[in-house]
């Protein structure tokens, strides 16, 4: 898996066919559970022919969006170029106060840029949703809202989302995932994204 700040490069040198698949999300604190989990679904997407990217922590940490300033930040130009070749987006939130973060919301914020693009948005795209909050309810209502803001991007989610309680013992002392029924969906949502992903540029 790359980073997002090395992620053009390598796609630039690898070939259109295998689907490029973008990951955004987590928080400001390394190794988060919603960062552990995103990093956990591109492993899988890598593992099936995948190529990946993976925006978190301080590279979306972006100043407040304003789609009347033109002036972009190095890492909001990064983001924004890399969902544009992506053929697939999965984003993970944490679940604070029953709501999606305001990192990741203000992140997504930018594919406003995008809105006079060829491909509008993320139009047709793939769209992979993850959640993480200390209890189901908080969960299940950012899975929602994440769904909804693929809607709104003209994205397509895909079946599953993934929902997890971060009350239950998902991880390890080593930050490993343990929790099986967690893996089994983390990697049934890489198949998916997969499955309905078409690199750009093939028919």
């Amino acid at each position: 898996m790359t980073v997002g700040s090395t992620m053009m490069d390598r796609a630039a040198s690898e070939t259109g066919s295998r689907p490029f698949v973008v990951g955004l999300g987590g928080t400001l604190r390394a190794g988060s559970s919603t960062e552990r989990a995103l990093r956990h679904c591109l492993d899988a997407v890598e593992q099936r022919g995948g190529r990946t990217a993976l925006f978190s922590g301080e590279q979306i940490n972006l100043p407040m969006y304003n789609p009347h300033d033109p002036a972009r930040t190095p890492q909001a130009q990064a983001l924004v170029e890399a969902l544009r070749a992506a053929d697939a987006v999965i984003v993970g939130s944490p679940g604070y106060h029953g709501a999606i973060s305001g990192l990741v919301k203000n992140a997504l914020d930018y594919v406003e840029d995008m809105r006079t693009d060829p491909t509008v948005y993320l139009d047709n795209k793939p769209w992979g949703c993850i959640t993480c909050a200390y209890g189901w309810q908080a969960a299940v209502g950012t899975l929602g809202q994440l769904r909804g803001i693929g809607h709104a991007l003209r994205a397509w989610p895909t079946p599953i989302g993934v929902a997890i309680n971060s009350a239950d013992k998902i991880w390890d002392d080593t930050g490993a995932l343990i929790d099986t029924g967690v893996q089994n969906q983390l990697e049934l949502l890489a198949v998916q994204v997969l499955t309905s992903a078409k690199p750009i540029g093939t028919t």
